[in-house]
């Protein structure tokens, strides 16, 4: 191409230069005219030599451009923008689990990006005279499914807890294993989720914390009446009473988090009982059977308020 270009530009000078030199001097022409004409080629010549002196000028700049625009953009910082799945299928390890969750659906965005998101590790809190959580709960109907994440149990009309001056229904109460929560870093062999809500939407969690020890009346119960398929909803014809699976001592933490599953909506109410409840090595490993690991890891506490009832 350069030379190309070199030609195209001297074309005019060169074809010139060629019509001197096939038309010999006419007869009787000076030396001086013969010298003349030998000045003109060389003048030509030079202005040749000199173009493509200025076109390799131009050819190495362009060149010199390129490279430095190239390495600035190799240096750039490239935003790398993840994929959007928008699906609903989500688990707790591998592809669809707790690290991606926020990756598979645009409605899931608070499980990376929020900052009041549960569970936490339950460290320094500030112990006040709380008031007591106040359970309204009475036996119910009640049904059962294995949901594909844990064994959830929904309670009939009629159960309640008061704090803080609001009225909460419990929906459900659901296992995790081991415990999702964790006290100055010690972790549970597993936890019960007592989900409520208010009437204008609002979400509170009751979490009880499981230890090795005696029987747990309702959590047999639970076992007894679990579906033999997942997503099969089993409707008792006995009654379940929440109450009997509260500790005696009714002690808390109270914090605000999130749910600790997808979408992960912050605004929740979470108090977790400080004593646990005991449940038998059998029952925990009648669970574990279908879940031996079901849990979202820790969430940075980024300087949230946790009380501590004395």
């Amino acid at each position: 191409m350069r030379k190309l270009t070199a030609l195209l530009i001297c074309a005019p000078l060169l074809a010139g230069s060629a019509a001197l030199a096939a038309d010999p001097p006419a007869k009787g022409q000076s030396s001086g005219a013969r010298a003349n004409q030998t000045l003109s080629e060389d003048e030509l010549s030079a202005k040749i030599a000199a173009k493509l002196v200025q076109l390799r000028a131009e050819q190495a700049t362009r060149v010199h451009a390129a490279a430095k625009a190239k390495k600035a953009a190799a240096a750039a910082p490239r935003e790398v923008v993840a994929p959007v799945v928008h699906g609903t299928k989500w688990s707790y390890e591998g592809e669809f689990g707790p690290a991606n969750w926020a990756r598979m659906n645009p409605d899931w965005a608070a499980c990376s990006s929020g900052t009041r998101q549960s569970p936490i590790d339950i460290r320094d809190g500030i112990k006040l005279d709380l008031e007591p959580i106040v359970f309204d709960y009475h036996p119910s109907s009640f049904t059962v499914v294995d949901n594909g994440h844990t064994v959830e149990v929904a309670l009939g009309t009629g159960n309640f807890i008061t704090i803080m001056n609001r009225r909460y229904e419990l929906q459900q109460f659901h296992f995790h294993r081991p415990s999702e929560e964790r006290i100055n870093g010690k972790s549970f062999d597993m936890s019960v989720h007592l989900v409520h809500k208010d009437g204008e939407g609002r979400q509170a969690v009751v979490a009880l914390l499981l230890e090795r020890g005696s029987a747990q009346s309702v959590i047999q119960t639970v076992w007894n009446n679990l579906p033999l398929e997942k997503n099969d909803v089993i409707r008792p014809t006995i009654m379940l009473d929440a109450n009997d699976l509260l500790p005696l001592q009714r002690e808390y933490f109270i914090y605000m988090g999130s749910m600790s599953t997808p979408p992960c909506s912050e605004g929740v109410l979470w108090m977790v009982m400080k004593q646990p409840v005991q449940a038998a090595p059998a029952q925990m490993a009648l669970f574990s059977r279908l879940y031996p690991y079901n849990v979202r890891p820790t969430q940075p506490s980024s300087g949230r308020i946790i009380k501590e009832s004395n």
